[in-house]
């Protein structure tokens, strides 16, 4: 349960991130809020890292990442937004791989798993499959072969149909994904600039990339300096999906 002047913050830094991509300045949250001083706004955010609705990000100014918004208002926010995902740390559950070649067209249904014990606080998880490697640097191949399953909790996948990536690279670390991550991605064939979604390049090359539009041309955005923005004709990009969360092992 958010205080009001915890949800006012809340909603206006996910507002200021929609239209901008940037986070807004503490004087901008301050004059927002009506706070006499930037201290009230410290101890907001610091009550709103703690109850999982934004992260700060380390070693960059102004770098505050909206993880959820309150169900009342969005229950479904993790597949709309632009990259806010749920994340899972831990070890994967694995079941038997997956048999067949897919293709390029993923159509993967869900299965509802049934919660283990007799607790009344469990929840159902779903089991979604894994489809091989996503690049997160260099283009390679991916999406072609289910190779085992793991299970997510529910609200990780707000409907439509999803699938599992696992990440090989390093060009999407400033928003938070890193080599080794796996990546939830919801089934979709288009995208609104900013997602960062699965991109089919050419027929032949898959990676992970944030979505832009340059003119007519469509930009595939890494999140990584080292990483140059690449431009291609329309035509040549397919949008197979976007990302709704991560999975992280350690």
């Amino acid at each position: 349960m958010l205080t009001r002047k915890q949800h006012e913050l809340l909603m206006f830094i996910h507002e200021r991130l929609k239209e901008s991509g940037i986070p807004p300045s503490f004087d901008e949250m301050k004059e927002a809020l009506d706070l006499a001083s930037k201290s009230g706004i410290h101890r907001l955010i610091t009550a709103l890292e703690e109850r999982g609705f934004i992260r700060r990000l380390p070693n960059r100014a102004r770098a505050l990442e909206v993880l959820r918004l309150p169900d009342s208002i969005a229950p479904g926010l993790n597949a709309a937004r632009k990259f806010s995902p749920s994340v899972i740390q831990g070890s994967l559950g694995q079941s038997n791989p997956g048999q067949g070649n897919l293709g390029r067209q993923i159509k993967p249904a869900l299965s509802r798993m049934p919660s283990a014990g007799n607790n009344d606080d469990a929840v159902a998880a779903v089991s979604i499959p894994v489809m091989g490697r996503i690049a997160a640097g260099v283009p390679i191949d991916a999406i072609q072969h289910q190779t085992h399953s793991i299970s997510v909790p529910p609200d990780m996948i707000m409907g439509g149909e999803h699938y599992a990536l696992e990440v090989k690279g390093d060009s999407m670390i400033e928003a938070g994904i890193f080599d080794g991550d796996t990546v939830i991605i919801r089934n979709a064939d288009t995208a609104q600039p900013g997602e960062i979604i699965v991109a089919l390049v050419d027929e032949e090359e898959a990676t992970l990339k944030r979505f832009r539009r340059k003119g007519a041309s469509i930009a595939l955005e890494a999140a990584n300096p080292a990483y140059e923005t690449r431009i291609f004709g329309p035509d040549r990009v397919k949008v197979q999906g976007k990302l709704v969360g991560l999975i992280r092992r350690y």
